[in-house]
């Protein structure tokens, strides 16, 4: 006999989640894990900081030219990263 209150372990942490409000910072860390992925291992070796508030990621770099060439790529990379969340997790980019 099945019980009608019965859910899922998935489904029960998700509810968790989402009621501590967790989950948007669990997708957080994961568009932070996907960052060498979209970006590539060159500039992900100068990247040294990495954060999102109020969904705009803080990329502190190394290189000033590098730099100046991903504010060029902001747009692109935004959505890169967003398709690998699966979902809009942040809305811009800023260089540092």
């Amino acid at each position: 006999m099945k019980k009608n209150n019965e859910i899922s372990l998935g489904d029960a942490i998700k509810q968790v989640l989402k009621g501590l409000r967790l989950d948007e910072k669990l997708e957080e860390v994961n568009v932070m894990n996907s960052w060498e992925k979209v970006v590539g291992p060159m500039i992900n070796r100068h990247t040294t900081k990495l954060f999102i508030r109020n969904k705009i990621l803080y990329v502190n770099l190394d290189s000033a030219p590098l730099r100046n060439e991903l504010m060029l790529a902001r747009n692109k990379i935004v959505k890169a990263l967003n398709k690998e969340a699966g979902k809009n997790v942040i809305e811009d980019i800023v260089f540092r």
